[in-house]
Parts: C-alpha cells; sequence; structure tokens
C-alpha cells in the first residue's frame, strides 16, 4: 500500500509520448508560415484524433490531443500579433455568431461551476467515472467532479479556434489556403483509415499503436458482419465517421459550385468513402438526412429563376438515382446474405442492441436531469446523452441552449455574394461541411461539444463572411 501511494506521489504531471513529435512538428509549420499560409499544419492534426501531444498522469490521466495544442497556439498567434487585439473584439461584435458563442461559453462557465454543486445529490446523472486513466459510464448522484472542468476546457478549446480563425481570416481572406487545408486534411484522414484497416488485415496494429497515445478507450478490433471497422486515426468507427462525414459535406457542396476543379472530384471521392467503410450507423443515418436536407434545400434554390441547368439535372437526377440505390439496397437485402447481416447489424437492430437500448437510456435520465434543474440544466460535464439537443438542454438548459442555437442559425445566415465569387463559394460549402456534423450530432452526440474541428469550420465561416460583407459596403465606411 506504502509503494501504491509513492507511485502516485511520484506521477509526472506532463508525460510526453511519441506523437508529441507531430504536435511539435505541426505548431513549428503553423508558427513559421503563419496563421494563413500555415492552415494546413494546423487542419493536418485534425485526423490525428487518438493522438496525443502529452498526457496528465497528475489529473487522472486526461489527455491534451495534438489538435488541442494547435488550438492554443492558433489563438495564442492572434493574440501575439500585433494589431490583432481590436479585430478579435471585432469579432465579438453585437448578434454575430462570435457574440452568440461568447454568451454560450459563459453560461457554459458558470454552469459547469456551480450547478453541480447548487443541485448536488438533486438528480442522478450518467457520466464518465475515471479511475487509473480509465473512463466508463456510470450512474451517480450529481455532483461536483473533474469531468466539469475538462468539459469546459474542450469548449474553451472550441471557443478559441473559432475567434483565432475568424479574426484571422477577416482582414485578409485569401480561400487557396483554406482549400489546401481542407484536401491535407482529407487525404490524411484517407491514408489513415486504409492504414487502419491493412494493418490490421496482416497483423501489424503495432504499428500504429505510437499514433494512439491518448488515454481513450481504442476499438482497434471492432468488427461489422464480419469487416473491420475503419477507425483510421480516431478511437472509434463513430468519431472516424463524424469527422469524415463534415469533409463530406464540405466537398459535396464545393464540386456544386465548382465543376471545373479536379480538386473536388478527388477529395470527394476520399471523402465519400471514408464515411462509407467507416461501418458507423451513426455516419450512415446522418449521411441519410444530410442527403435529404441538402437535397431539398438545392430544390427549393433551384425554384428560382437563375437556378443553373447543372443544378436542376444534379437534383432531378439524384433523386432518381437515390429511387434506383433504394430498390437495389432492399432486393439485396432480401437475397444476398452478407448484405442482410451487415444492414441488421448497422442499421435495422441498432436501437435493439445492448448499445442502441443503453443510449436511449442516457437520453431518458438526460431529459430528468433537464427537469430535476427547472430547466437550468446539470453543468457541463455532469451530463451524458447521446443526443446533442438534449445534452445542451440537460448541461446548460433552455438559456444556454439558445445561446447555440442562436450561434448556430448566424452561422446559416451569415453572409456571401451571390454567383461564382471564390471566396462566396468557399463559404457556401464551409456551411455545408458544418451542417452535415450538426447532421450527425443531433443524433448521437453526447455533450454541446461539437468538436474542435466543427468550430475551425464556423471561425472560417465567420472570418470569410465578415471580409465578404465589408467589402459590399460603400467606401469610408467605419468598421470593426
Amino acid at each position: 500500500m506504502q509503494e501504491d501511494s509513492r507511485q502516485k506521489r511520484t506521477r509526472p504531471p506532463l508525460q510526453f509520448v511519441p506523437s508529441t513529435l507531430i504536435a511539435v512538428f505541426a505548431i513549428v509549420a503553423l508558427v513559421g508560415l503563419g496563421m494563413q499560409r500555415g492552415l494546413w499544419a494546423f487542419m493536418v492534426l485534425a485526423p490525428f484524433g487518438a493522438a496525443a501531444a502529452f498526457n496528465l498522469p497528475a489529473l487522472g490521466g486526461a489527455t491534451i490531443g495534438v489538435l488541442d495544442l494547435g488550438a492554443v497556439t492558433l489563438f495564442c498567434m492572434v493574440l501575439l500579433t500585433r494589431g490583432m487585439m481590436s479585430s478579435l473584439l471585432g469579432t465579438f461584435r453585437p448578434f454575430g455568431p462570435g457574440f452568440w458563442l461568447a454568451c454560450a461559453i459563459v453560461v457554459a462557465g458558470i454552469s459547469a461551476i456551480f450547478y453541480p454543486v447548487l443541485f448536488a445529490g438533486q438528480t442522478e446523472v450518467f457520466g464518465i467515472a475515471r479511475q487509473e486513466g480509465e473512463g466508463r459510464i456510470a450512474r451517480y448522484p450529481l455532483g461536483f467532479s473533474t469531468g466539469n472542468i475538462t468539459q469546459l476546457f474542450r469548449l474553451v478549446l472550441d471557443f478559441f479556434t473559432f475567434a483565432a480563425l475568424a479574426t484571422a481570416f477577416r482582414r485578409q481572406s485569401e480561400v487557396r489556403p483554406v482549400l489546401t487545408a481542407l484536401a491535407v486534411a482529407t487525404t490524411v484522414n484517407f491514408t489513415l483509415g486504409w492504414l487502419d484497416v491493412a494493418t490490421a488485415k496482416f497483423g501489424l496494429t503495432a504499428l500504429m499503436e505510437w499514433l494512439r497515445s491518448a488515454n481513450y478507450s481504442m476499438h482497434i478490433t471492432d468488427t461489422m458482419a464480419g469487416m473491420k471497422r475503419m477507425i483510421g486515426g480516431f478511437p472509434e468507427a463513430s468519431t472516424f465517421g463524424y469527422f469524415s462525414l463534415g469533409l463530406f459535406g464540405f466537398w459535396l457542396q464545393y464540386w456544386l459550385l465548382a465543376p471545373g476543379s479536379r480538386l473536388s472530384r478527388w477529395m470527394l471521392a476520399l471523402a465519400t468513402i471514408s464515411v462509407i467503410r467507416s461501418t458507423s450507423s451513426a455516419a450512415y443515418l446522418a449521411l441519410v438526412v444530410f442527403l435529404v436536407t441538402f437535397g431539398l434545400y438545392l430544390i427549393l434554390r433551384n425554384l428560382r429563376a437563375e437556378a443553373s441547368r447543372r443544378s436542376i439535372v444534379l437534383v432531378f437526377g439524384g433523386l432518381i438515382m437515390g429511387w434506383v440505390l433504394v430498390i437495389a439496397i432492399a432486393a439485396s437485402y432480401e437475397l444476398v446474405q452478407p448484405v442482410t447481416d451487415f444492414l441488421d447489424r448497422a442499421l435495422f437492430n441498432k436501437m435493439d442492441s445492448d448499445s442502441g437500448v443503453e443510449r436511449m437510456s442516457w437520453n431518458t435520465q438526460a431529459m430528468q436531469n433537464f427537469y430535476d434543474t427547472y430547466g437550468l440544466g446539470a453543468g457541463v460535464g455532469a451530463v451524458r446523452a447521446s443526443n446533442w439537443l438534449i445534452a445542451c438542454l440537460a448541461s446548460v438548459g433552455v438559456i444556454g441552449t439558445f445561446f447555440f442555437l442562436a450561434f448556430l442559425a448566424s452561422l446559416g445566415m451569415a453572409p456571401s455574394r451571390p454567383g461564382w465569387d471564390p471566396r462566396a463559394v468557399v463559404v457556401k460549402s464551409l456551411k455545408a461541411g458544418c451542417l452535415a456534423m450538426l447532421c450527425a450530432a443531433l443524433l448521437t452526440h453526447p455533450t454541446p461539444d461539437f468538436g474542435v474541428f466543427f468550430f475551425a469550420l464556423a471561425g472560417l465561416i465567420a472570418g470569410l463572411s465578415r471580409a465578404l460583407a465589408l467589402e459590399s459596403r460603400p467606401a469610408g465606411t467605419t468598421t470593426t
């Protein structure tokens, strides 16, 4: 016993791991090239969701991911750049996306610190219980825990990412760095996905262990209908699918608006393969929801007189192809046993599985937490659900949820020029990427946190759209 306690006291506060080198390389490139030219160095970290920059054994084995460290670096670069402070303040002008996000973060901070104490013991919550660095879902009476601080920290990282990119791209609104960065992220994500499958196929999973250094549960050996689930650089198939879906949404919209781009065709193909090969039922369902939503939007837009012939052909051709695909899947489900097994496991029997029943119980208890706390919420990090909206209501209550929804709405309404302005095309594509991730989050996300990558896309939307708005103003108009 004395030896165990001595080991706990001597745990290092910071534990560097092999994947630390990835973070160091990216940060050096980012600082050396600058925010715009070096954006790819930040985005290249996004597919490494299971890679730690370093671990914190003294804090229960908490992990600072490589992308987390990149987010802090971005914000520090903005703070240390001469003349950026006024632009940073302008990012949070009243009733813009930055304003609503700042309000949401303030409410989240208050909820994380005070609500678990205020409502301690008045309701039971599902949360992550950590023991010796390993986490498991457990039900226990509400009370303050390290989860409140870690989840608040994650939201602060989101805030830093949004603020830095929205500020940097307001004044120097070039789109080539954005396309380069997302192309790099898409290619790396696709490559890591197939390396994961190949190393598992040939019994060489040890080759990727140095990338899986975060203190998360790693679902390396999971299969579905005899097929290895692709997780790439992430801990599990669902997070790999979530990230890939955001890339898919971006490249789908960009391909539609910039039909002559070879880059868009290749990147859309890589992102599509990544989503489909993930074997994530959450990603599949979110993909259907996104495509239906996106298709309805295109139909409504194409009712206008200025609709292009290409868009009309794509919409109605897509509807016909979708109908043929549904018939083909239905026939295969009835006639081909491997297809039957796969679809049953991935979709049709999902809600009856142990996982599906467990996730529904999270949502039921989260709504009970919302009622037990009189609509204020139990605090960020105190509740785990399986639906982003329910997680928001149970964590930050009506007020915080309103601010988050206002933030999303302001992103959707961010101005972009009509026609084929390159920045307007990228802004619309970034919106599609956020919409795809939102569709996934509304179906399965356990907390109010969309993730750093989502807020990176959101920051680029805010920055580029603001630059377009400033350019359209009459000369001599004062702006912030």
